[in-house]
């Protein structure tokens, strides 16, 4: 568990209230199997911010695929919630500790990894971008339209250079993400970085610190901008 667990009911009003708000006004009481699922998540210590993105995440991908002809249920957003949480805890360090482990999401394909970050940058390409950082992400998701046809089938060495090319691709877009912000933005994601860690300083060696906040610091950007992370692991 990360620091202190919040309470099960309370972190269970908030995620009904913010399911409530992405389903226009259309409660779903989290009962039965799904509060015990999200119990679980309080006491794994996933904060409440991880899970609106993972919510967010999960609508995004729903809302594209046209009219709603259901609303959102807590129940769905689990993957997307959990995918979230790993990358969080990876990008600060922390490690969970006591008790029982818990399970990670499952990877997934190379091609469905692929396919997701293509969707993602697709959806990250709408108005406030300055002409430079549209015309590179359009450059980035035609290449990776170029690569999930060979990402389906790859094997072997194919596949290596792929993941490899995601990574490379990966760092490309991450630099041109944090030139894009600007300084007073990008002063104040520092910031929340140096926040979000404030609680588990303590556990880490001084330079392990400064990786995490310089890796809190990227995952803040990708968030402000809606940028996906490209590299595969």
């Amino acid at each position: 568990m990360i620091g202190n667990a919040p309470d099960p009911a309370e972190y269970c009003r908030e995620i009904e209230n913010y399911l409530c708000r992405k389903n226009e006004g259309h409660l779903i009481r989290i009962v039965g199997p799904a509060f015990e699922q999200v119990c679980g998540w309080a006491q794994l210590g996933v904060p409440l911010k991880i899970t609106f993105r993972g919510i967010d995440q999960y609508c995004e991908r729903y809302y594209a695929k046209g009219p709603r002809r259901r609303p959102v249920r807590i129940e769905f957003c689990e993957a997307d919630i959990l995918d979230l949480f790993d990358a969080w805890r990876r990008a600060v360090g922390v490690a969970v500790t006591g008790g029982e482990s818990e399970p990670l999401p499952r990877k997934p394909s190379l091609a469905g990894h692929v396919e997701r970050a293509c969707a993602r940058l697709t959806a990250s390409r709408g108005g406030g971008r300055s002409a430079p950082f549209g015309a590179r992400l359009d450059t980035i998701v035609r290449e990776l339209d170029g690569l999930l046809a060979d990402a389906k089938q790859a094997r072997g060495e194919a596949r290596q250079r792929i993941i490899d090319r995601l990574a490379a691709l990966d760092a490309d877009l991450l630099a041109a993400a944090v030139a894009e912000v600007d300084p007073e933005r990008a002063q104040a994601l520092k910031q929340e970085a140096e926040v979000e860690l404030a609680p588990f300083g303590s556990r880490m060696a001084p330079e392990v610190r400064d990786r995490a906040v310089v890796a809190a610091h990227h995952r803040l950007v990708r968030e402000a901008l809606g940028v996906p992370v490209l590299r595969y692991e």
